[in-house]
């Protein structure tokens, strides 16, 4: 039993909450947005496990014999490791789009334009009526 694998999940998911947590991102933003992020992270997380479900089902996927993997096992062909890693991948896309969008704001703010509320404007509608 090795735990290099779950280790190197644990502190890159640990990195991505110091970025979360340094620039309120997604879970640190506190409040509807940060609900709204659980919501997101555990769809992402429920979608990814049945992929891995249904690809275990029809034989696509099974688990290696890596020897820096623990050999604990959620389901048959189900390695822990593989929750622990679509629990990661969902948390830094969140974390991925929120830099971007942040990023893009001030990008749009250094120009002068008017920068959108995030979620009541669309890009381009700055007075928040439909066309």
């Amino acid at each position: 039993m090795s735990l290099l694998y779950l280790t190197a999940l644990l502190g890159s998911a640990a990195g991505m909450a110091a970025l979360d947590l340094r620039f309120r991102l997604v879970l640190a933003a506190g409040g509807r947005r940060a609900r709204s992020a659980l919501i997101a992270l555990g769809l992402g997380v429920a979608f990814f496990l049945l992929w891995d479900l249904a690809a275990i089902a029809s034989g696509h996927y099974r688990t290696g014999g890596s020897a820096a993997m623990t050999g604990i096992h959620l389901a048959p062909e189900l390695p822990l490791e593989e929750l622990v890693f679509v629990s990661f991948l969902a948390y830094l896309t969140l974390v991925l789009r929120a830099l971007i969008a942040r990023g893009l704001a001030a990008a749009a703010g250094r120009r002068g334009a008017a920068v959108p509320a995030e979620r009541d404007q669309a890009p381009g509608d700055r007075d928040g009526a439909e066309a």
